[in-house]
């Protein structure tokens, strides 16, 4: 009579997959709420939008003012800045093209130019066009010993448009952490995850997966960018921003992984939602500041030198050094090295104290109290 074989126990999941599995509940459950998606689109449209709009008044606006000029005048405006000539049959069709408003302004001969150095008058509908009579004012040559490399208008909005996307990402995602990990505690469901899945594997699958939902809104919100400057256009900005934006969203990815565990181990440390503002207030303040200060000292390139390598504001001041052109090629792979040992460090500090603090209960868990165990 044959005995029958035991079965065989399952092999235990590893750490990775513990991970993993966190993670994928992590990015499943946003992925699902309506909320997240709703948002996330609402965004990506208002982004698109504001580039068109910006070109569209960017054209209307910025374009050189239209003079119609006559046969006399016409090499008297060929090759200046600041106008745009049409030509006109003579002083009649010059005239009638203003009267039209067709054109701001007509350039015709002086018939009473004896006391006019130029020989020429500006024939306008209603007002003086102040634009045209700049363009034809005598002005000495300008010598600039440093050529600005771009705009004041256009590094303001880059600067902006990092610090705002790091701002906000930052904050949506690493509070959605803060607060999913307080539920889990108030509500005693971490002590059910924990019954199967380590601490540690628990902190790291929060972290991945919210890192990767940071991510994919983040180049989402690249790519949104890129198809806007392109539809519109704006070939030349896209040429200025296109490797700062890849820089960026490298620099966001390590960034955020710093972040997200500063998160978690900060709401670890309460059982109440109520009681989040006071463990998550300092690291928002680490999220808000380089915000700010790539706003006031976006043309500082000591203050932006300093933000590129302290690790909670390197995603914002590299990159616009980068864009700036004031960064050497070797400084964004060393300040990115920085940022990567600066997560490791915070990330290894942040799962000690959720490790140690995410099953008590009650009273607020003091700092001290979870890094010494």
């Amino acid at each position: 009579m044959s005995t029958p074989t035991p079965k065989q126990r399952p092999a235990n999941p590893s750490m990775l997959q513990h991970t993993l599995l966190v993670a994928e509940r992590e990015v499943t459950t946003q992925v699902r709420s309506k909320a997240f998606i709703i948002s996330t689109v609402v965004m990506l449209v208002l982004i698109l939008a504001a580039i068109v709009v910006s070109s569209v008044f960017g054209d209307r606006f910025g374009s050189d003012p239209k003079v119609a000029v006559v046969p006399a005048t016409a090499e008297l405006v060929a090759g200046l800045d600041g106008i745009d000539p049409v030509d006109a049959a003579d002083d009649a069709a010059a005239r009638q093209l203003v009267e039209d408003e067709e054109v701001s302004a007509a350039l015709l001969p002086d018939p009473d130019g004896d006391d006019n150095p130029l020989g020429v008058v500006v024939v306008a509908k209603e007002s003086a066009p102040d634009t045209v009579v700049s363009a034809l004012a005598v002005a000495p040559p300008v010598e600039l010993l440093d050529e600005p490399t771009t705009s004041e208008g256009l590094r303001y909005v880059v600067a902006l448009g990092f610090g705002l996307v790091f701002m906000f990402a930052s904050l949506t995602f690493g509070s959605t952490i803060a607060q999913n990990t307080v539920q889990e505690k108030q509500s005693r469901i971490v002590e059910i995850l924990l019954s199967a899945v380590p601490p540690r594997a628990l902190l790291a699958g929060k972290v991945i997966g919210n890192s990767i939902l940071a991510f994919g809104q983040t180049a989402a919100i690249a790519a949104v960018a890129v198809i806007g400057l392109v539809v519109t256009g704006q070939d030349d900005t896209l040429g200025l921003i296109g490797a700062p934006v890849a820089w960026f969203v490298l620099f966001f990815v390590v960034g955020f992984v710093l972040l997200a565990a500063m998160f978690a181990a900060a709401a670890s440390l309460v059982s109440r939602t109520e009681d989040t503002g006071a463990v998550l207030t300092p690291v928002m303040y680490l999220v808000m500041i380089p915000y700010f200060l790539v706003i006031f000292f976006n043309s500082n390139e000591t203050v932006l030198a300093v933000m590129s390598y302290v690790p909670f504001s390197a995603p914002v001041g590299m990159p616009v050094r980068l864009f700036l052109g004031t960064a050497a090629w070797w400084e964004p792979l060393l300040s990115l090295v920085i940022l990567a040992l600066s997560a490791w460090g915070v990330t290894a500090i942040g799962a000690r104290i959720y490790e140690r603090s995410v099953l008590r209960t009650g009273r607020r868990v003091k700092l001290r109290e979870a890094l010494r165990g």
